[in-house]
């Protein structure tokens, strides 16, 4: 007999072709998935996650204000809910803002579930194919794989070593609908633009009419000076502003939330109902009952100061370690989670990383190429310092200088 005939075939083990659409097509293995393959290795010193610490994750509010929630608005909080988010919420997070210095009201305000669906909404509300959409130079990456399914036409903007700089912009801006900007301690360079490159930005906004889309996931984690207001404060009329309680609060729970003018979030809402309904109920209601609590106030100053211990260790390991080169130099951010290094033009990142994966003590972080989303530059590397402690800090990156004095050696 033959044995072939009896042999049984899984139904999920056959392979036919996909009829993907063009957004499926585009959207390529992350980048960031196979550096976490990396990193995980274990032993690996990691300066490569974007991750907040742990550390700072306020588990006792958290603990207290779920008790609370599921006590006293059980039945709300399991329940459908509408788009927009929780009217509590919107409210707490609306005083918040105005406290900062921008007139805001709970219907400038909608919730959306984490950063990563806001950036989606935004590439559903100006974004297509051609689209011309004005983005920085290094950017978040995570933004460039949300907004690469739409297939827009990248204009980049200028920058120098103080990050942004509006003087250089010019007709390239025109025709574009949006410029995609992260004003306050950027991913992935640290970097903020003064109150007078804001204005400037706001004027080119209006002299070329394009919207401003201002992500601001770090802006709660200055060190001593708070930083500029947010560019609503300069263009109120046409500034989409997206902040995050994954910082703040925890990733986890996966909480975010738009200001803009209220009109956009009409829009906005229609967009979000046709995603996914809406945010949490149960996650928005934990979240007001943290804020009402004094989560801002009482919390953050903590994590302020860890943040800031960790990124002076990390500065000065690096003025200790690195090689005296021209060509080497790196960020000194006043707030955030990241050190931009640029390298001799003559590194490859990749190959540096590759180096010190091999090394007794391993360490990973994120090649600098993944950031561009046109003319990429392989010899930039973003540390990410705020999951790390002091003294693999210091390790990590006697590491790496030795990795690239081989190099440079070669």
């Amino acid at each position: 007999m033959n044995s072939s005939c009896c042999r049984t075939t899984h139904p999920f083990d056959s392979i036919i072709p996909l009829p993907m659409s063009q957004s499926a097509a585009r959207c390529q293995r992350s980048q960031a998935s196979q550096f976490f393959n990396l990193a995980g290795r274990p032993g690996v010193i990691s300066f490569g996650g974007g991750l907040p610490t742990a550390e700072g994750f306020p588990v006792d509010a958290i603990r207290a204000a779920a008790d609370w929630v599921l006590e006293k608005e059980a039945e709300r909080a399991l329940q459908y809910s509408a788009s927009a988010g929780e009217p509590e919420l919107r409210e707490a997070l609306a005083r918040w803002e105005a406290q900062k210095g921008v007139p805001t009201k709970a219907e400038n305000i909608i919730i959306c579930s984490g950063s990563q669906q806001g950036l989606d909404l935004i590439g559903n509300l100006f974004l297509e194919p051609g689209a011309k959409f004005l983005i920085e130079r290094p950017t978040y990456m995570g933004a460039l794989e949300a907004f690469e399914l739409r297939g827009p036409n990248y204009v980049t903007l200028p920058s120098d070593e103080f990050g942004l700089n509006p003087d250089m912009m010019g007709e390239e801006c025109r025709g574009a609908r949006l410029a995609y900007v992260m004003p306050t301690f950027q991913n992935p360079t640290g970097l903020t633009i003064s109150a007078e490159r804001r204005r400037k930005l706001a004027e080119k906004a209006r002299e070329y009419d394009f919207w401003i889309f201002e992500d601001n996931p770090y802006g709660e984690l200055y060190y001593d000076e708070e930083p500029p207001l947010s560019m609503r404060a300069f263009a109120p009329e046409r500034t989409i502003t997206l902040n995050t309680m994954s910082k703040v609060l925890s990733p986890g729970l996966r909480l975010g939330y738009f200001l803009a003018p209220k009109h956009v979030i009409d829009v906005m809402e229609r967009l979000k109902f046709a995603l996914d309904l809406h945010t949490s109920t149960f996650t928005q209601l934990l979240t007001a009952r943290c804020l009402e609590k004094g989560l801002m106030e009482n919390h953050l100053p903590e994590v302020r100061q860890i943040y800031k211990m960790h990124a002076e260790v990390m500065l000065e390991a690096l003025e200790e370690s690195m090689p005296k080169h021209s060509e080497i130099r790196w960020t000194k951010p006043r707030g955030g989670m990241f050190i931009w290094l640029t390298l001799p033009k003559s590194i490859d990142a990749v190959e540096l990383l590759e180096r010190c994966l091999e090394a007794p003590e391993p360490v990973a972080f994120f090649p600098g190429i993944a950031f561009y989303a046109t003319e990429k530059e392989s010899n930039t590397v973003r540390l990410s310092f705020v999951t790390v402690t002091p003294e693999r800090i210091r390790t990590g990156i006697r590491t790496i200088a030795e990795c690239l004095k081989s190099m440079l050696k070669a």
